[in-house]
């Protein structure tokens, strides 16, 4: 047994994965009992569970501790346990074999550093050992140690061993990874788990244990660039409390005071001004791994969902059409034409496939083609494209924001990882954006004071639909109705926009014109926002690519469509419909009211 005090304070999750019924529990409780490290009388509790239901004794009992685990002799859930090594302590999490926990394989594996893939030297390479060798490559994993498991039942022999060596080398080489040590074990026998078996004499290398010392710890987060979603935004005002908490978990990184930092996507950017701790006192400082509170100088306002890096440091990538590897768990296939809603961190937005680029099969590592359906464990290179941009990172040591799940109908039906961005006609204007918000003056008055202030909050109101439906007399009505009420109301028609701001813009037919008209009516709509007003627009057929434009500019909280007219022409997504069948006067009540359900306005009475 190892004593404590001879053991490093270096920790490391590894995953044991392999096809079911391949014996990795077995490998997992043998190396526990080899090491010493089970609490005492466990082993002992256990054979006397198996004497008294009169089953033989198996090493994977002792982390299959799960009564309807025991029942059925599988693993279902990632059961983590732990061992120690002179070098290290190791959290191993022992991943459920069965096609049909696919799911909490992947979960478990994403907290690992490393891997072992257990093959049973009898049934070879199987169609769950590929699979699971092929997600460990996804996720990232490139340490990876196969164990060739029950030799004992082959009597040991050598060429059975260099066979499925030769086999899962092969495939392993098409993923681009390079296993650290291919071993043949048996762990019902303990050969090769600890110490070097005599049976298999034939073998030169290190057995388990050993190699599995050999692993390299990932580079400490601390050291990355710092990366922290912001969960959410707290205010406590009715406590006389004017302080703006952003709250989240730091992921990566050291974060202080006085440290400048970026949000994205919005490209927003203040300096911390302080750390927020509770019940504790303040401190200067937040570690990676702590959740935290932070207050900015300037109090900009940003939203759940955005991503904080470090000014100086390397920033994250910001797209709305990305490039995916996508594992599918859906019972249904892939619905190129249905609308699911994608996870990252903690920013939530809506998506539909851009294009599948090719379908693969995990099991064999081929290529399905792109014309196939994308069923259940199938896994797609595909593009996805999103309501709106997110942040993510390409640097492979933070593989953590570029994880994502896939959700429809509150259930989770695929998952993956962001390999690459999409090239998009926004890039230009989201860079702009970001040059707008690093160069932004800001004044005394903060948004929330406006909002006080003018018992309001700064929206943009878009009205469009066909030509000749009376869009401008409803926003002149609505203009003059919400004036009334005392609202901080503009209604700026884009021919205002088009004679003045957008004079230099003479030849229409030019192919960039329209985008330009929009990106500089969309600029203009910033400037009456941030000075907290409620803008109005009026636009003909406005499309959801024009919208686009629109949401790259402005917080798309801040912006409201209202289509006029029964008939729709367009695929805007708007989010009120007043068809023309009751008077102008009754329409714009309903528009009122709509404000006042969406906390724009104070309620009508």
């Amino acid at each position: 047994m190892i004593s404590e005090a001879s053991v490093s304070q270096e920790n490391m999750n590894i995953v044991f994965v392999g096809h079911v019924d391949h014996g990795k529990s077995t490998v997992v409780g043998r190396l526990l009992a080899d090491t010493g490290v089970l609490p005492e009388g466990k082993l002992e509790a256990i054979q006397a569970y198996c004497e008294k239901n009169s089953r033989p004794f198996e090493y994977a009992f002792l982390i299959d501790a799960l009564k309807e685990e025991r029942k059925q002799n599988i693993t279902i859930d990632s059961a983590r346990v732990f061992f120690v090594t002179p070098r290290r302590r190791y959290i191993i999490i022992d991943a459920p074999g069965h096609i049909e926990f696919v799911k909490n394989m992947v979960t478990g594996a994403a907290r690992a550093e490393g891997a072992v893939l257990v093959i049973d030297a009898i049934e070879g390479v199987k169609e769950n050992s590929r699979r699971h060798a092929y997600l460990l490559s996804m996720l990232g994993i490139r340490q990876i140690i196969v164990a060739i498991n029950k030799m004992d039942l082959v009597d040991y022999q050598e060429a059975t061993y260099l066979k499925i060596k030769a086999e899962i080398a092969l495939y392993l080489k098409k993923l681009g990874i390079k296993a650290a040590a291919v071993i043949p074990v048996s762990a019902r026998q303990g050969d090769n788990m600890v110490t070097a078996s005599a049976n298999m004499a034939w073998y030169e290398g290190e057995p388990l244990l050993e190699n599995l010392d050999h692993f390299q710890k990932n580079p400490p987060l601390e050291h990355l660039p710092v990366r922290m979603p912001v969960q959410e935004v707290y205010r406590f005002t009715r406590f006389g409390d004017n302080r703006r908490i952003v709250a989240g978990k730091l992921e990566s990184g050291l974060l202080n005071t006085g440290d400048e930092v970026t949000f994205y996507p919005s490209g927003k950017h203040a300096v911390v001004k302080t750390v927020e701790a509770f019940p504790e006192q303040k401190t200067d400082r937040v570690e990676t791994g702590f959740s935290t509170g932070i207050t900015l100088e300037p109090q900009i306002y940003v939203r759940r969902g955005e991503l904080l890096a470090k000014t100086q440091e390397q920033q994250p990538v910001v797209s709305s059409a990305i490039r995916v590897s996508l594992f599918w768990m859906g019972k249904e296939a892939l619905d190129v034409n249905r609308e699911y809603l994608l996870k990252i961190n903690t920013s939530r937005v809506k998506c539909h496939i851009g294009a599948i680029h090719q379908i693969v099969d995990p099991s064999e590592n081929g290529s399905l083609g792109a014309n196939g359906q994308v069923k259940c464990y199938d896994v797609a290179d595909c593009t996805l494209i999103l309501d709106r941009p997110i942040a993510f990172d390409s640097l492979e040591a933070l593989v953590t924001t570029r994880r994502f799940v896939l959700v429809d109908q509150y259930q989770i039906i695929g998952g993956g990882i962001i390999t690459d961005t999409v090239k998009s006609d926004l890039d230009w204007i989201r860079d702009g954006v970001y040059v707008r918000e690093k160069k932004w003056i800001y004044g005394l008055i903060t948004p929330e004071k406006r909002q006080e202030k003018y018992q309001q909050k700064p929206c943009l109101i878009i009205i469009t639909g066909q030509k000749g439906n009376s869009r401008k007399d409803t926003a002149r009505l609505l203009e003059e109705s919400l004036f009334n009420r005392g609202q901080k109301v503009y209604y700026l028609g884009l021919g205002s926009v088009l004679y003045g701001v957008d004079a230099d813009l003479k030849r229409k037919d030019h192919p960039t014109f329209h985008n330009e008209y929009i990106r500089r009516m969309a600029e203009v709509a910033h400037l009456f926002l941030d000075a907290g007003l409620i803008l109005i627009l009026t636009a003909i057929e406005l499309r959801q690519e024009d919208l686009q434009i629109f949401e790259t500019i402005i917080d798309p909280q801040q912006i409201k469509i209202i289509w006029v007219g029964e008939a729709i022409s367009t695929d805007i997504q708007y989010q009120l419909h007043l068809p023309r069948k009751n008077t102008l006067e009754e329409e714009v009540l309903d528009a009122i009211h709509f404000l006042g359900e969406e906390k724009i306005i104070p309620a009508a009475e």
